[in-house]
């Protein structure tokens, strides 16, 4: 009881014990101010006790909200289909016969005569006078516009094959050497996990599985005439095809020492990847 009247810190304590003293001094507001500074320490305190407990609650909901990142689609079983075998009993086309080669004018010139220097007579040259009514050159003779033009002998030492050329616009399914993608098969794998993207509509229904693709590998190696063999729907068609056709020029195939233009099939898979 004697303590509770013998509070300091109370209004009327203060003022009896700065009563004819200077109050400007400053201890005087310090004391009058203790209890409002007390209240407010204790309050920052306590919401500093507080935010800490709470930490790990803020933390769990911030990442609540920030948006999770794109799922990463995992393009698996990239099969090529192999082409079939090529067919060994089958004939080439037969030579394409060579047209008649037209007739020409041939001019033939006798060949020189040579005599010996005792034989030769000495002579003055002819004047400018005489050459005028002269004939100093050979004859020149009229060649026969029926006379056979033998073409069996090569010229020089050149070696004489014979070319044989079918259609050049001609669609193989088969040939010696067949297209390849630059860098073989791991390489087109490789590209079609960096390019495809997988389809939102596909991704929300979960559609996942083969497009199986028909193209035409052309004589410089780029695709023309891409179409679909089997759907899966959901836009990986449409994204499968995209992808074929900014695909860089494949290695062309070649039948008998020459590019042809072949027809490919191939399977693309499209499969989410598992976190």
């Amino acid at each position: 009881m004697l303590g509770s009247r013998l509070d300091l810190l109370k209004q009327e304590w203060i003022d009896v014990v700065f009563s004819d003293r200077n109050k400007a001094y400053g201890a005087y507001e310090l004391r009058q101010q203790n209890s409002k500074r007390t209240g407010f320490a204790l309050l920052i305190g306590i919401s500093l006790f507080v935010f800490v407990i709470a930490l790990p609650t803020i933390i769990n909901a911030v990442k609540g909200i920030i948006p999770k990142e794109k799922e990463k689609v995992k393009i698996t079983d990239v099969i090529l289909t192999p082409p079939p075998p090529v067919d060994q009993t089958k004939k080439p086309p037969p030579p394409v016969p060579e047209p008649p080669k037209p007739k020409v004018d041939q001019v033939k010139f006798p060949p020189p005569v040579v005599k010996p220097d005792d034989e030769v007579k000495d002579e003055e040259p002819p004047t400018v006078k005489e050459l005028e009514v002269a004939d100093p050159g050979q004859e020149t003779r009229k060649g026969d516009p029926n006379a056979e033009i033998r073409i069996d002998e090569p010229v020089g030492d050149a070696d004489v094959k014979q070319v044989i050329e079918g259609d050049p616009n001609e669609i193989f399914n088969a040939v010696e050497q067949p297209p390849a993608f630059p860098g073989g098969l791991a390489a087109f794998g490789n590209y079609l996990s960096k390019n495809i993207r997988y389809p939102a509509v596909a991704r929300e229904n979960n559609v996942q599985g083969r497009v199986f693709l028909q193209f035409v590998v052309e004589k410089d190696g780029s695709l023309t005439d891409i179409k679909v063999l089997r759907s899966l729907g959901s836009g990986t068609d449409e994204e499968a095809i995209r992808v074929l056709k900014k695909s860089p020029r494949w290695t062309p195939g070649v039948q008998n020492g020459r590019n042809v233009r072949v027809l490919f099939t191939v399977p693309i898979a499209f499969n989410l990847a598992s976190e």
